[in-house]
């Protein structure tokens, strides 16, 4: 039974390096999509079709959907859509490789929610991985002035409630079944975002640029459908501080694909920074001794 569990985090832990690829390189493909749109109605689009697709795929779960199901996905659904919406609107206002490692504050956001709100003891290799992965996010992130600018204020914000968000994930697959709750969780963002967008004066329900609809058909199958899902999945098996250091990936695939989509520049500060936050995804997987920081 134990070596069974062992073999699905292994297979889970390469779903989400995968998906990580297609969350990094929807940075980029987003920044093109909202460039001059409202991100309102673009995450209205990208969550309606993300929702489509997923009654299909789980429509068995969906006939027989309870009342706790339904309360269970929305109450996913609330830090979810508040971490992507201010992310999304950070792309506004920053280089979409500056969004995506700075995302990445989640990773020691984690534990320490975990320690002051849940008083639920971190192994310390957790620790030592995410101040390695957080000295790179440093490096690649604070510019030579030491200066914030609004969008890295709107990505880290972001960050915190997507660490609720993995946290509140882990919490219930503890207890339930989290499959069931996919759907209703994607409903509700779709919802939440209808209501933003109609109250949005600058939202374009029809944009005519012609990086939005491609922006929306990617974002909604690769970085929505299948990654959300597939997080959501893994964390039956695979802890949420553990699942943010994977997700450290993400602002690697994100550099990569802003330098052949945009231009953007890959400095040797992205490349340092990036051994760091593999190494620290190395020293998560160890075996060390295990005494629990409090």
């Amino acid at each position: 039974m134990q070596s069974q569990k062992t073999n699905r985090r292994h297979i889970f832990t390469g779903l989400l390096i995968l998906g990580t690829a297609f969350w990094g390189i929807s940075f980029p493909v987003t920044k093109m999509a909202v460039s001059g749109v409202s991100q309102s109605t673009f995450l209205f689009y990208r969550f309606l079709l993300a929702t489509l697709i997923l009654t299909v795929i789980f429509f068995r779960q969906v006939k027989s959907l309870s009342k706790k199901s339904f309360a269970g996905g929305i109450s996913l659904a609330i830090p979810l859509i508040l971490g992507i919406y201010l992310q999304t609107l950070a792309l506004k206002h920053t280089s979409a490789s500056q969004c995506a490692f700075i995302a990445g504050m989640c990773v020691i956001v984690i534990p320490v929610l975990k320690l002051i709100v849940y008083r639920t003891s971190v192994d310390k290799r957790i620790w030592l991985a995410a101040i390695v992965a957080m000295a790179g996010l440093f490096i690649i992130s604070v510019n030579d002035r030491f200066s914030i600018g609004a969008g890295d204020l709107y990505t880290i914000a972001g960050s915190c409630f997507f660490a609720v968000y993995l946290i509140h994930i882990e919490k219930y697959s503890e207890k339930n079944d989290i499959i069931p709750t996919i759907v209703p969780m994607f409903l509700t963002c779709t919802l939440i975002m209808l209501c933003v967008a109609a109250a949005d004066s600058s939202a374009t329900w029809l944009p005519e640029t012609k990086h939005f609809w491609p922006g929306i058909l990617y974002c909604a199958f690769f970085a929505t459908a299948y990654m959300y899902t597939i997080s959501n999945i893994s964390q039956r098996y695979i802890k949420a501080e553990k699942v943010a250091l994977i997700y450290l990936f993400e602002p690697v695939f994100a550099a990569v694909a802003s330098f052949f989509i945009l231009d953007e520049i890959i400095t040797t500060r992205l490349i340092l920074g990036g051994l760091l936050i593999f190494a620290g995804t190395i020293i998560s997987e160890m075996k060390l001794p295990k005494t629990d920081l409090r």
